[in-house]
C-alpha cells in the first residue's frame, strides 16, 4: 500500500528536492504539489494523503495557521529555513521538522517516522474493541506484554512519555508504546479533548480550570498556549 504524499511550498528548489529525495523511496506516492496554503486546502477537499510536507513562510496563510485550520489534519513533516518553530510545531503533532536545507541521510530519519507512525496506527486499530449492546466502551492496551482492557469511562488523562503514553485512570497507571496522536483516533471526540502536546483529558473528568492548567483527581495539568482558547470555551461552555 502506498504513501500518500503531498508538497506545499512556494519555493521550487524546495519542491524538487524534496520530489528527487521522494523517488528513492518506493512506498511513497507523491499525488500532488501546492504553492500556497489556500490550494493545497482546495486540493485536500478532493484528494485524501497520508502526510503532508509543510512549508511556514509562505504567501496568503504561513504554514502552521494553515495546520491549525484542518480538523482532522493527515500526518505533516514541517520543512522550513527556520528554526524557532520548532516547539510550536512539536505541540501540533507534526511527525518532523525539517531544517533547510537538509540532506538525505536526514531525510531518510524522517520516512523511518513515518513508518512508524502508520504502523503504530494499524496497530491500535486492530486493538479496538467496539462495545456490543449493554457492555461498557472500552480500548485494549498492550501493557508488559498483555493486553489490557481499559473502560474509557473510568480514564482521567492520557500523557505523552516521548515514544511512550501513561493511561491515568482512577486505579491504574497503565504504560504503552504509542503516542497521542494514534490513541486520540481512538478516542470518542465528544468525550476526550487533546489540552496540551502533552495531554489528553476526559471531558467530565474535570473538576477546576484555574487560569491555563486544570484540575483532574488530585493532579493540575496545563493547557497548552495553542488550546487554551477552544479549551476555555468547550470546558466553559459545558458548564
Amino acid at each position: 500500500m502506498s504513501i500518500r504524499c503531498l508538497i506545499i511550498d512556494d519555493e521550487p528548489l524546495a519542491i524538487n528536492v524534496i520530489k528527487n529525495f521522494l523517488v528513492n523511496f518506493e512506498k511513497f506516492d507523491l499525488k500532488g504539489t501546492c504553492p500556497d496554503a489556500v490550494e493545497a486546502f482546495n486540493f485536500l477537499s478532493k484528494n485524501e494523503v497520508d502526510v503532508i510536507f509543510l512549508d511556514i513562510n509562505m504567501p496568503k496563510i504561513n504554514g502552521l495557521d494553515f495546520l491549525k485550520s484542518l480538523s482532522k489534519p493527515p500526518m505533516v513533516v514541517i520543512t522550513t529555513a527556520y528554526r524557532e518553530y520548532a516547539v510550536e510545531s512539536f505541540e501540533l503533532d507534526v511527525v518532523d521538522y525539517l531544517v533547510k536545507p537538509f540532506a538525505l541521510q536526514r531525510f531518510m530519519k524522517t520516512i523511518n517516522r513515518i513508518e512508524h507512525r502508520l504502523e503504530e496506527k494499524k496497530v491500535n486499530r486492530s486493538e479496538v474493541n467496539l462495545p456490543v449492546e449493554n457492555e461498557r466502551a472500552h480500548v485494549f492496551f498492550k501493557v508488559d506484554k498483555k493486553m489490557v482492557k481499559v473502560y474509557l469511562d473510568e480514564i482521567l488523562y492520557i500523557e505523552s512519555l516521548k515514544d511512550y503514553i501513561r493511561i491515568k485512570t482512577y486505579d491504574e497507571s497503565l504504560i504503552n508504546h504509542n503516542n497521542l496522536v494514534s490513541v486520540a483516533e481512538l478516542l470518542p471526540p465528544d468525550e476526550f479533548v487533546r489540552i496540551h502536546r502533552s495531554y489528553i483529558i476526559a471531558i467530565k473528568k474535570v473538576k477546576v480550570i484555574d487560569g491555563n492548567q486544570v484540575e483532574i483527581g488530585d493532579k493540575l495539568l496545563p493547557i497548552g498556549r495553542n488550546y487554551q482558547k477552544d479549551i476555555k470555551d468547550l470546558l466553559l461552555g459545558l458548564s
